[in-house]
């Protein structure tokens, strides 16, 4: 089982950032797919799930309205779009399988003017 995230960077507040999860090794289609986020010197924060079939999405309130969470089962690939950045999304953020499965080992968002 394998997860690897992408797309990170660093961006302005206001900003927007495209995080791409690709799976590899399980069967993708049938998992949930989490979104978490570890900002500096605090714990794991989640932030976001899509459905095996993406009839349901949920969010954590401090994302909600920002981002959306989608997926392509087609390429075993999530994706997560993160729209008016703030400084407190300055995090790593990572993909998991499901609620306690492998994640990957993610990657760097800074939100900085």
């Amino acid at each position: 089982v394998q997860l690897v995230e992408s797309g990170g960077g660093s961006v302005q507040p206001g900003g927007s950032l495209r995080l791409s999860c690709v799976g590899s090794g399980f069967s993708f289609s049938i998992w949930s797919i989490m979104w978490l986020r570890q900002a500096p010197g605090k714990g794991l924060e989640w932030i976001a799930t899509v459905t095996p079939n993406s009839l349901s999405t949920t969010y954590s309130d401090s994302v909600k309205g920002r981002f959306t969470v989608s997926r392509d089962n087609g390429k075993n690939t999530a994706l997560l779009e993160m729209n008016n950045l703030k400084p407190e999304d300055t995090a790593i953020y990572f993909c998991r399988k499901g609620t306690n499965g492998e994640r990957g080992p993610g990657t760097q968002v800074t939100v900085s003017s």
